[in-house]
């Protein structure tokens, strides 16, 4: 009984997990090497229709596509960097999931470093003017209110009336 509880559990946690790729059994090139380029390329790329999956993980029409397209270029005899170039070509920077290091995308790299460190220093500018300024003293008791603190605190050390 227990062992069926066991088997039926796993049954269902097999079935709910995802699944880790989307690559088609038709899609698989018969050259190893080539279908392991062409897997690490399809990681590289941005699914057009999911935008923040790979083309490796997504199952849209679009990504299906792209996988094709990509080993189609393998079969063909160009390198990765030629593929990518190609499909740079055709669909922008967009397609790639790391952008490259260019004029262009100088601003999407360079703008998170920026803003870190523009908020570190106004942290510091800002811990650096309150410690400036020192501890804010209270502003000083007028006669009266001396006086009434006074009867206060001799009221408070007279011991009560039994």
């Amino acid at each position: 009984m227990r062992n069926r509880l066991r088997l039926a559990c796993l049954a269902l946690l097999l079935l709910a997990a995802p699944v880790a790729h989307a690559v088609q059994p038709d899609e698989v090139m018969a050259d190893t090497a080539k279908e392991q380029r062409a897997r690490a390329l399809s990681r590289e790329l941005r699914c057009m229709v999911c935008q923040n999956q790979s083309i490796d993980d997504s199952d849209a029409p679009l990504a299906r596509d792209l996988r094709l397209l990509v080993r189609e270029r393998l079969a063909a005899g160009d390198s990765d960097n030629q593929v990518l170039d190609f499909l740079v070509a055709r669909y922008g920077q967009f397609v790639l999931l790391k952008p490259r290091f260019e004029r262009q995308t100088l601003l999407l790299w360079l703008l998170p470093p920026l803003l870190l460190l523009g908020g570190g220093l106004a942290l510091w500018l800002q811990v650096r003017r309150r410690s400036q300024r020192g501890v804010e003293t209270a502003p000083k008791l007028t006669a009266e209110e001396e006086t009434r603190l006074a009867a206060l605190m001799a009221a408070e050390q007279q011991p009560p009336a039994s």
